[in-house]
């Protein structure tokens, strides 16, 4: 049987998983990956222990699947989109790798809203700008670490690097390139004229030329395979930005449903055959069914948050169960033992980053000793799910048909009451996606393609992806959750004069 390796490389985790043509999941391995945060707002990370880390994972999966390598037909790789990789004319790192995560540059991207450089970016691009987006991280080097850039010789997004590092071949597919502020959305490939409205012209040269998601970029190097175990020559494929492969693998390869992926990053996004021009949505991209623009709202506001706080603040519940499935449901129990009606704390989940103020920070607002653990858990669980809503507002204002479902998975999958909220929150039919890891598996979608087991990535789709589950929202939760929204809505717009002063 032929089987497909997906590789993802998260902000704090690198997985791999094999799946077989009809998407059934083989084997899965993942380790966590180092952060580095040498100041406030800085992420970044060892790219030469980021690439052993793949290495790991790979020989890791190998053993656990029990697969002989020669089975293994095509590779692909995703990771988060934004951030910044730079690799030397030296052959070695020429800097840190920057996650999507990082917030050094936010000052860049105030002073290009104040003095118009971000309008005349958005007729090119179709985009606004993020501190995380390569072009604002290259400008914040420009002027403390030129000789950074001076000495780099490719300009990579996170999986590309990767790729990089696979074959020998330096490529960067387009549809995580296409969200970097560096390539023009017209014309699909980089453009002067935009990267000289953030001076930055002169790093064109060091841009990788363009390929599609599904395309051959390059094989498995006689280095990588006795690092991995992999079999030299295996073909590798453009692979894709990784919330393109959380969309394929919910199934949303058309314009019908709307995408959610609750992790670290709230993800929230769909198909739309022309780009959204009114600048109401965070970002256009180019999808990895180039037909397709990806119309997204994301932030780094999702699960992630509840996670951190888990481990930091009641590393109990962590050390006190066996796996993942038994904190969730023992959460879920002490969360649905508190009504919808009863005030919890409101959550704002901005302990990473924020979707409405560069600087605004976590906080629970509302406690008192008449609350419990279980009203703060249920608070926290409503506050992530509003900071999808205010995503899932935009995308809806710009959309010209209606939803027909929420495709749900993510962190929040994990748990059916949280996954019931989602549906009442939103007021949308959500269905949940049997998918345990969602990056590596929309990887294994495009390698079935680019091998040829598929015509196309939506023929591979609609054959690998599976719902576990439909939720119908309740009109009366609903309502409720509506008015709790509300007051969500006017604490973040109470608090957005505070933030310029909490830096940190």
């Amino acid at each position: 049987m032929n089987y497909y390796l997906g590789l993802d490389n998260g902000g704090t985790t690198t997985k791999a998983a094999i799946y077989d043509y009809l998407g059934n999941e083989i084997a899965v391995s993942s380790t966590d990956t180092k952060v580095i945060n040498p100041k406030p707002g800085f992420t970044e990370r060892d790219m030469e222990e980021m690439w052993e880390a793949n290495c790991k994972v790979i020989v890791k999966l190998i053993e656990k699947s029990k697969i002989s390598p020669k089975d293994i037909i095509a590779i692909a790789c995703c990771g988060h989109g934004k951030g910044l990789y730079l690799w030397g004319k030296d052959n070695k790192p020429s800097y840190n790798g920057i996650i999507s995560t990082d917030n050094r540059a936010w000052k860049y991207v105030n002073r290009w809203k104040e003095n118009g450089i971000e309008k005349e970016v958005f007729k090119l691009s179709y985009q606004h700008i993020m501190p995380c987006q390569p072009v604002a991280i290259l400008s914040w080097l420009k002027d403390n670490d030129k000789k950074a850039i001076e000495n780099t010789k490719y300009i990579f997004e996170c999986k590309d690097y990767i790729r990089f590092r696979l074959t020998g071949k330096a490529y960067g597919e387009i549809s995580d390139y296409s969200g970097s502020n560096t390539l023009n959305l017209k014309t699909k490939n980089y453009d002067k004229d935009l990267l000289k409205l953030f001076e930055l012209e002169d790093i064109i040269d060091k841009l990788p030329e363009i390929k599609n998601s599904t395309d051959i970029c390059g094989y498995i190097t006689a280095e990588a395979a006795a690092k991995t175990g992999l079999i030299e020559g295996t073909p590798v494929a453009g692979g894709m930005f990784d919330i393109n492969a959380c969309a394929i693998a919910t199934g949303v390869v058309n314009e019908d449903n709307i995408c959610m992926i609750a992790g670290t990053w709230s993800i929230n996004e769909y198909l739309k055959t022309s780009p959204v021009l009114d600048g109401s949505v965070l970002m256009n991209s180019i999808f990895c069914i180039p037909k397709y623009y990806l119309i997204e709202e994301s932030s780094a506001t999702s699960a992630g948050n509840f996670e951190w706080i888990l481990r930091n603040l009641f590393p109990e519940i962590l050390s006190n169960s066996k796996n993942k499935k038994e904190i969730y449901d023992n959460i879920d129990k002490e969360i649905n033992s508190i009504p919808i009606e009863d005030f919890c704390p409101i959550f704002n989940p901005f302990l990473m980053a924020s979707n409405v103020h560069p600087n605004a920070k976590a906080s629970l607002i509302g406690i008192n000793n008449y609350h419990t653990r279980a009203h703060i858990f249920r608070g926290i669980y409503e506050g992530i799910a509003f900071s999808h809503r205010f995503h899932l507002d935009k995308l809806k204002a710009s959309r010209d048909k209606p939803i027909k479902s929420i495709r749900l998975a993510g962190g929040v999958a994990k748990s059916d009451v949280w996954s019931n909220m989602f549906a009442n929150i939103m007021g949308i039919k959500v269905d949940v996606i049997n998918v345990g890891e969602t990056g590596a598996f929309g990887c294994a979608i495009v390698g079935a393609v680019a091998s040829g087991q598929y015509k196309s990535i939506e023929e591979a789709s609609n054959n690998m992806v599976k719902i576990s589950g439909t939720i119908e929202p309740d009109i009366e939760n609903y309502k409720l959750y509506n008015k709790k929204y509300e007051l969500y809505k006017r604490t973040l717009e109470l608090l957005s004069p505070i933030w310029d002063e909490i830096i940190l």
